[in-house]
């Protein structure tokens, strides 16, 4: 990084690590063409070159210029992108092994990171802040946020800094927002118009079908091959922790709800939690939940949902697990033992603060700005997310209405959406806003079902009127939370699979606790009340 670079950017510290890699790179990119020097590279009509590492889906094409949105960008912005492009499952791996290494791209596009990696790479100057870039040449994502003001303070940093480029996905507000909920219970419709059963309202209603679609052959092929239930034994939004709203206060992948008095409670700590917990036990002593349950990936769990082999599983939608078919339909929440129905929040909202970031070997500055602005513009942003038009090679997710200048969503005619849209989409930063349906697209029909679901079957259940906000903690927090969650978070999730299968979570209760606060609850809980407090001032 040079002396005035420095200046300019106003990096407060600069670690030891950082300066070595400095030195490192300055003696390896002399006489090659790394990295730094790349980016300076301009043809003849003045096009520049960036070197961005991304990472995509295995789906799509693995030279991410072959996507039309990046032509079209390219010839829009008279940038081109010379990318290092990983599937999802190596790319983190590589990510870090290049920033440790010093082999800095110009920008790390798609970069998912989390708050604690942001501010750990800005104090290490490996990354640079964006204010002045934002300010100076990004007239798109500075009408986003005159528009949307929360989310100016949202990638603001308790430094006063921006340092990574968001991703904003609105659809609804509050309890009735699309992410309210993320594992969405699928029931097998046709099994139970078959036995004659009704759709369960109680928990022991749900044990007696589950009961009933192992013992009566519901799919008819005279084999005892049905799934009653399935689902990916981790946080997310195929675990089966929709149920454990039933016993109280619920769960949701942050182990973390806000009660209606503004309190800040750990979930797995809560007695309505081992109530539920030992409700699985209970299926699963019936032999009712599915025996790869807590050690399937993705692709084995999709097999078996296209196959209609499951009597109740949880997705984010059913189209990408048992097809867009009648057979399977939401199952509203079941009332626990007391009587009571509830559904517990997903702390989430359509929002990534570290999409993308830009290294402190850029060259190139204001073109990047400039070109990721581009991917701000309201038409671009929409393409972004799901996928373009005018492909004359493949599957569309839009038509272009060149009266209204807008996006049109096609039928997707059977196609999973998850795989059209990674494809074809780029992903990255961008910024859709409520405000953007019916002017610059429609509402994918996905969607719109989603909403009606979140709105009619789950938020009226919800007793928590709020859920947990993004806030952006200091380093100082972050590096607390992330060394306690990292031990509690998996002990969490070992405990909660031991007692599925075993049942001991009586016996072993008071221990259980006692080794929560050993491994740092109570602090944990300062530090999000504290942020809790904060941001809703």
């Amino acid at each position: 990084m040079t002396t005035n670079t420095k200046k300019r950017y106003a990096l407060k510290t600069v670690s030891a690590s950082f300066l070595a890699t400095a030195i490192l790179l300055t003696a390896c990119s002399s006489g090659s063409n790394g990295g730094a020097a790349a980016s300076e590279q301009q043809d003849p009509n003045g096009k520049v070159t960036l070197n961005m590492m991304t990472q995509s889906s295995p789906l799509a094409p693995a030279d991410p210029n072959e996507k039309l949105i990046n032509k079209r960008l390219e010839e829009a912005t008279n940038v081109h992108i010379n990318w290092k492009n990983f599937t999802k499952d190596v790319f983190v791996e590589k990510r870090n092994l290049a920033m440790a290494s010093g082999d800095l791209p110009d920008a790390i596009f798609d970069a998912g990171y989390s708050d604690y990696e942001l501010l750990k790479l800005a104090k290490d100057g490996a990354i640079i802040p964006l204010n002045d870039l934002i300010e100076q040449h990004m007239p798109n994502f500075k009408k986003v946020l005159e528009e949307a003001p929360e989310y100016k303070s949202m990638i603001t940093a308790p430094d006063g800094n921006i340092y990574a480029f968001p991703w904003i996905e609105e659809l609804g507000s509050g309890k009735e927002r699309i992410q309210a909920v993320d594992a969405v219970p699928w029931i097998n419709v046709e099994w139970l118009k078959k036995l004659g059963l009704d759709m369960p309202k109680t928990t022991e209603e749900l044990k007696q079908v589950l009961i009933a679609f192992k013992t009566q052959d519901p799919n008819g092929n005279g084999q005892a091959d049905e799934i009653p239930l399935s689902f990916i034994n981790k946080p997310g939004a195929e675990d089966l922790a929709f149920l454990f709203a039933a016993f109280g206060l619920g769960e949701n992948p942050d182990h973390a709800v806000v009660t209606n008095e503004g309190k800040v409670v750990f979930t797995p700590a809560e007695e309505g939690y081992k109530e539920a917990v030992k409700y699985i036990n209970e299926l699963y002593k019936e032999g009712l939940i599915d025996v790869e349950a807590y050690t399937q990936d993705w692709s084995t769990y999709l097999a078996k949902g296209k196959d209609q082999k499951y009597g109740l599983y949880f997705s984010w939608d059913k189209s990408n697990i048992s097809g867009a078919n009648d057979s399977y339909d939401v199952m509203p929440p079941v009332a626990g033992p007391d009587g009571e129905t509830n559904v517990a929040q997903t702390n989430a909202l359509g929002f990534h603060r570290g999409r993308m970031v830009v290294t402190s070997a850029n060259k190139n500055l204001e073109a990047t700005a400039k070109w990721v602005d581009k991917l701000y513009e309201p038409i671009q942003s929409v393409q972004d997310n799901w996928g373009t038009y005018g492909d004359e090679t493949q599957q569309n997710i839009f038509e272009y209405d060149e009266a209204t200048k807008s996006l049109k969503h096609l039928p997707l005619n059977g196609t999973a959406p998850v795989e059209l849209r990674e494809k074809t989409s780029v992903g990255g930063p961008l910024a859709i806003l409520d405000s953007y349906y019916g002017k610059y697209t429609t509402l994918p029909d996905d969607a719109k079902e989603r909403l009606r679901i979140v709105k009619e079957v789950m938020a009226p259940h919800m007793k928590a009127e709020q859920s947990m906000p993004n806030v952006f903690h200091s380093l100082e927090e972050l590096d607390r939370l992330t060394t306690i969650e990292t031990d509690l978070f998996a002990y969490v999730l070992r405990m909660r699979t031991e007692w599925y299968q075993n049942g001991k979570i009586d016996a072993e209760w008071d221990s259980y606790l006692k080794e929560l606060d050993r491994l740092g609850l109570q602090e944990w809980l300062e530090i999000k009340q504290s942020g809790y407090d904060r941001a809703s001032k």
